[in-house]
């Protein structure tokens, strides 16, 4: 009986046993949750609970262990000193020791990361001139880019984690959703979808699109800021550049400062001169047209490498009447390009067949970003032809409608329109077409509208996105820096021969399973001569 009851409490050791592997498996589990809390997997607002729960299952793994050791002291005596915790010990230690070794190495690559480009043709190195630009970063920079959802944003966490890589510490990353945010993307200057914003110290700069050379001429911008400034021609009724009036371009202005531009109005009647800081003039919804004295000072300064653009609204909506348009005039005789008298009829919008939008986009750097994921709309456009070619000009159409759409040339209000075949303008139409000289370097660009661009249009879809776009090719902020081209090694996967493909069956299924089970075999017939 005496012995029945010394034994007795060993009878409940287990339950400490049991406790304790609870309290092992909680542990584990709240241990996890907080690294990927540290990794920022998920995000929790209030961790207190997750750190109360760790300890008290730390307390309960501890009390566990105790109990047992408590209520069966001779078992746990003789785990302690017998051949298996000699053995069992000395497995832990090489455990441990491993374990350690991979802690410290992974610490050290953790604080100074490296990459190795192993491809043939270095795909996965920068350009020399991105390594340039990054070892020259006076401060650190930031990037946060704008990605909503709808586009993969894989492309550009690795692009952007090799300038981190290679930064020295000075550039990092984060990735922001637009449509979770739109603060963050407001108080940026973000306008559509995949655009990255750079920031050292108080000095921002915009990337409009994750691809090294963008990026890398973002950086030299944003290290060696100039002065960027454009201006709005105003006198013909255009519309404002702040909020007070009842069609403004206040966003689009406020914008383009985000981008750091300085962004000023001009009034040739009164000024006669164009200032010498000028990168680009603007002319957005004259209700009258420009003067004659007014165009010889836009050629001038456009022959001499300036940048015009234009959005000119069609005459029905304007004070233009019968007036000489000296503009339109310019646009034809020097570009090539034809601002038609009429007003777009899109039967793709159902809705508001006044409302053209874009069924292509023509490839130019103005549209890089715009192929795949916006769509432009433009209210009460009128179309564009190319009717020549210029010498030394090369245009490029930036948007087309589909072909269910014409240029009706007599709107009568309150009536249905019809196309007309032998008066209407058939679709595709063009909407907006930009132009380049080769010799005086001039730009234009040129749209059949300006309401797309204002305060009511800016935000809808890629209106902003292309306005902006433009804006930056005229100014030539697009041309900083031209990465160096890398060709690219062209491999071609030949399919084994059926003759090839028997033999790494054969040795994938027979040979490399045979010599493990032989190994086995044999260690275990070594063992048994050995007794």
């Amino acid at each position: 009986m005496a012995g029945n009851k010394k034994n007795s409490p060993a009878q409940y050791a287990f339950i400490g046993l049991i406790l304790a592997l609870l309290a092992c498996v909680s542990t584990g589990l709240i241990g996890a949750a907080k690294g990927m809390l540290a990794i920022k997997m998920f995000t929790l607002e209030n961790t207190n609970g997750l750190n109360l729960a760790l300890q008290i299952s730390v307390a309960l793994l501890i009390v566990g262990l105790a109990a047992y050791a408590i209520m069966a002291p001779d078992t746990v005596r003789r785990f302690l000193t017998g051949r298996q915790a000699r053995y069992g010990s000395n497995s832990l230690i090489l455990a441990l020791a491993f374990l350690g070794i991979i802690f410290v190495v992974n610490y050290i690559v953790f604080q100074n990361p490296k990459s190795w480009d192993l491809t043939e043709d270095k795909s996965n190195t920068l350009a020399p001139e991105t390594l340039q630009a990054l070892a020259t970063l006076p401060e650190k920079v930031t990037a946060i880019a704008f990605y909503t959802g709808n586009l993969d944003s894989s492309g550009a966490d690795a692009v952007l984690l090799k300038f981190k890589t290679n930064s020295g510490g000075k550039f990092d990353y984060t990735f922001v959703d637009p449509d979770l945010d739109p603060l963050a993307a407001r108080e940026a200057g973000i306008t559509g979808d995949g655009k990255i914003l750079l920031q050292m110290g108080e000095t921002k700069e915009i990337a409009s699109f994750a691809d090294e050379a963008e990026l890398t001429k973002t950086l030299i911008r944003l290290i060696s800021p100039a002065s960027r400034v454009v201006y709005f021609l105003e006198g013909h009724g255009e519309p404002t550049l702040d909020s007070s009036g009842q069609i403004s371009f206040s966003t689009a202005k406020a914008t383009l400062e985000s981008k750091n531009y300085t962004v000023n109005s001009l009034n040739l009647l009164s000024t006669n001169a164009i200032p010498e800081d000028a990168l680009a003039v603007i002319i957005g919804g004259p209700m009258k047209p420009i003067t004659a004295s007014e165009m010889d000072l836009l050629k001038k300064y456009v022959d001499a490498g300036g940048a015009l653009v234009v959005m000119e609204d069609p005459t029905v909506v304007t004070d233009f009447g019968s007036s000489a348009d000296p503009l339109a005039k310019y646009l034809t005789s020097d570009w090539g390009i034809t601002l038609n008298n009429d007003i777009v009829i899109d039967l793709v919008n159902t809705q508001n067949p006044l409302q053209a939008v874009s069924s292509q986009i023509g490839q130019h750097p103005i549209t890089q970003n715009l192929t795949q994921n916006y769509i432009v709309v433009l209210p009460q456009a009128r179309s564009l032809s190319l009717v020549a070619q210029i010498e030394n000009v090369t245009p490029t159409p930036l948007i087309l409608t589909t072909e269910q759409s014409w240029g009706e040339t007599e709107l009568v209000s309150g009536a249905q329109p019809e196309f007309d075949p032998e008066k209407d303008n058939p679709g595709p139409l063009n909407l907006a077409i930009v132009g380049e000289n080769a010799v005086t370097k001039g730009r234009v660009v040129v749209f059949g509208n300006s309401l797309f661009a204002s305060n009511d249009g800016f935000d809808a879809l890629g209106n902003g996105n292309m306005f902006i776009n433009s804006v930056d090719w005229a100014a030539e902020q697009e041309d900083l820096l031209n990465i160096t081209p890398r060709e690219k090694t062209l491999r071609v996967f030949n399919p084994p021969t059926n003759a090839g493909f028997i033999i790494m069956i054969i040795v994938a299924v027979l040979v490399l399973p045979g010599l493990v089970v032989f190994a086995g075999v044999s260690s275990w017939l070594s063992r048994r001569r050995r007794g």
